[in-house]
């Protein structure tokens, strides 16, 4: 006979059931207990290995703000409780904590890691549970149909290589006859946008060259002597972590001018600190969120947890981008799973937090964000960003909210799912 295993949610309430007999509670103790059991979410990332640049920030960011939601109540009167653990970006250790945190109730799961994520997608639709991948991972996530139980939730790599175009179509001197250097990591994050560039260049007339250079990006001395030979009018430059000081490096050693230098999500206020003065002001970047503590999201964040002393980190990394960043993507789960509980009901599974992350509908985080918009089809939220400017202490928007190129993104997502039916 084949063996059949208790769903998370079953295996659960068997839990409170067999707690509640011991305590002497009845079958209506149970529900209520079960009813005011923290939702759980899991955040299982890479503390440790390669995405040491940003992961702790994150998660500071994360851990945050949901000690304010549950000060604040929580959601219907439940608190959450965040499942955190390192996975050091290994995949095998990734789906064990997958598989641990599902069996312990877990409805929902960030892995802030592109191998980690990519190896989980598939499971996440089998096991109806729903993963963030937040500004990262592979494209065609942003396929609501094919990846069901899988959300971007904001604008995947395609769609920041072209807001990036179009700010410079727009902004400094337009596209056409320009020569324009894309310079970028050799992995498969790196190479991501090259087919968005090359469709954009041959729509807008502009001339594209490539220049990769070898994981782990702190050797780039000889890309960069080839890109000052090319002479381009424009630099983007497509890396994550230490490897982008170096890039800056080496585009401003080789006489490139900072104001024609463009960055892909991931520079910092951190990655900025060993540039003094005016070196790279100018430099601009694709923004996902809104930094500092002005909106109104991180205005209570900092009267309720950080003042009081309840922060999760360093004060000083509170308003930077990556801990801003972690905010929106807890910030979007929270709200989708209050959707959910509200017009679905409790007990919140993962079918129906799917639903609530569907029915989020110009959803800012408080103006902590652009204007998030995720249906059944689209689990990007439509490529929305901007582009800010280091000015010398931070970074300054330089644009409004918007998206761009949006039919040549999802042409190629349609390509890639082709070629993979092939």
């Amino acid at each position: 006979m084949k063996r059949t295993h208790p769903s998370p949610t079953r295996r659960s309430l068997l839990k409170a059931a067999a707690l509640a007999a011991g305590l002497g509670i009845g079958v209506v103790g149970v529900a209520q207990a079960q009813d005011k059991a923290p939702i759980q979410f899991a955040t299982l990332m890479d503390f440790t290995r390669v995405y040491t640049f940003l992961t702790s920030e994150y998660s500071q960011g994360q851990q945050d703000y949901i000690k304010l939601v549950n000060m604040e109540g929580g959601v219907d009167g439940r608190p959450i409780k965040l499942i955190i653990k390192d996975h050091a970006s290994y995949p095998e250790r990734g789906i064990a904590q997958y598989n641990e945190a599902r069996s312990d109730g877990a409805v929902f799961f960030d892995f802030l890691s592109t191998p980690v994520a990519n190896a989980l997608m598939p499971r996440a639709n089998e096991d109806h549970l729903p993963m963030i991948a937040f500004a990262h991972g592979r494209a065609d996530a942003a396929d609501g149909q094919k990846f069901p139980y899988v959300f971007p939730a904001a604008a995947i790599y395609r769609s920041q290589a072209a807001l990036l175009l179009q700010f410079i179509d727009e902004h400094e001197g337009g596209l056409k006859g320009k020569k324009i250097a894309f310079v970028h990591i050799d992995s498969p994050f790196g190479k991501e946008p090259i087919e968005l560039l090359n469709k954009v260049s041959a729509l807008k007339g502009f001339e594209l060259k490539l220049f990769p250079y070898p994981v782990p990006g702190t050797e780039q001395a000889a890309t960069w002597t080839e890109v000052r030979r090319y002479r381009p009018d424009k630099v983007i430059i497509w890396g994550a972590g230490p490897g982008q000081a170096v890039s800056i490096r080496g585009a401003v050693g080789n006489g490139i001018a900072p104001k024609d230098i463009h960055s892909v999500i991931w520079l910092s206020e951190s990655d900025m600190q060993s540039f003094t003065g005016d070196t790279v002001v100018g430099l601009k970047r694709f923004t996902a969120v809104n930094t500092g503590t002005s909106p109104a999201i991180l205005k209570r964040i900092v009267d309720k947890v950080i003042t009081p002393g309840q922060g999760s980190g360093d004060k000083a990394k509170v308003g930077t981008t990556y801990y801003n960043i972690g905010v929106a993507s807890m910030a979007i789960a929270v709200e989708a799973a209050r959707l959910a509980t509200k017009k679905l009901g409790a007990p919140l599974t993962g079918e129906k937090l799917k639903q609530g992350f569907e029915m989020l509908k110009d959803f800012t985080a408080e103006g902590l964000m652009p204007p998030l918009t995720i249906t059944d089809k689209d689990h990007q939220g439509g490529g929305w960003g901007r582009v800010s400017e280091w000015d010398g202490k931070q970074w300054a928007p330089k644009s409004d909210w918007s998206h761009a190129f949006q039919d040549v993104v999802w042409q190629l997502i349609r390509e890639d799912e082709a070629k993979a039916k092939k």
